[in-house]
């Protein structure tokens, strides 16, 4: 039997990603799922974030789910004296983490690995407000290369807020296979895009969000 791409159409969205393929289980059994509502964080005192971010050249990537940008080699997340270097960043529609149960118009997550594969997503919420210039960049290249998409000359810092206090938990992929065992960071400040500026992304792709899951037995930060 053919199995069915995954998806956020009713019939191979979120809540059938599970039944879809024995390799996305976590999806629906996993007990350290993302995205959540953050909500009730504990203050804590944490590693330090700092982002060697810099000018990349991004190949541009329409995964059919979202529009990824492929970071090349260098451009690195410190936690603490860990560092992580970025992979990728894409983009969903509505956010996927609440705050206090409100959702936001869209998110951005910043894929970075270690060394041993280990995974640390940067989530930035975004608010409809000011145009940022970066996503001008962004989606102007979609436009001009719809058929090959090629590279785009981009700085990801261009798309992170001012100050670093960010909630931090233990969690998953919010996509299939919905791995677990990834730190998540999602950034406390946030950034704007304009009301044009969001809707040129929803021209690319349909809502895009997985529904928050339970926090469960795990802790959830802020610091």
């Amino acid at each position: 039997m053919t199995r069915k791409s995954w998806g956020y159409a009713a019939d191979n969205g979120p809540s059938c990603w599970a039944c879809l393929d024995p390799a996305f289980r976590l999806c629906g059994c996993g007990a350290e799922q993302s995205p959540i509502d953050l909500v009730e964080a504990r203050v804590a005192n944490v590693p330090s974030i700092r982002f060697e971010y810099g000018p990349i050249r991004a190949a541009i990537e329409d995964t059919g789910r979202t529009v990824q940008f492929n970071s090349g080699p260098g451009r690195v997340l410190l936690v603490g004296s860990h560092r992580y270097e970025l992979q990728q960043f894409h983009f969903h529609h509505a956010s996927e983490h609440l705050v206090d149960g409100t959702t936001w118009p869209m998110e951005l997550h910043l894929v970075h690995a270690d060394r041993k594969g280990r995974l640390a997503v940067v989530g930035v919420l975004i608010g409809e407000g000011e145009a940022n210039p970066a996503a001008d960049l962004l989606w102007q290249a979609l436009v001009d290369e719809p058929e090959s998409l090629g590279h785009i000359d981009v700085d990801p810092a261009a798309l992170l807020p001012a100050t670093k206090r960010a909630w931090r938990y233990q969690g998953s992929l919010t996509t299939p296979p919905c791995s677990e065992g990834v730190s998540w960071i999602v950034l406390a400040d946030t950034i704007t895009f304009s009301a044009p500026q969001i809707a040129a992304f929803t021209n690319f792709h349909p809502p895009n969000c997985r529904p928050v899951q339970l926090l469960g037995r795990r802790s959830l930060v802020i610091g």
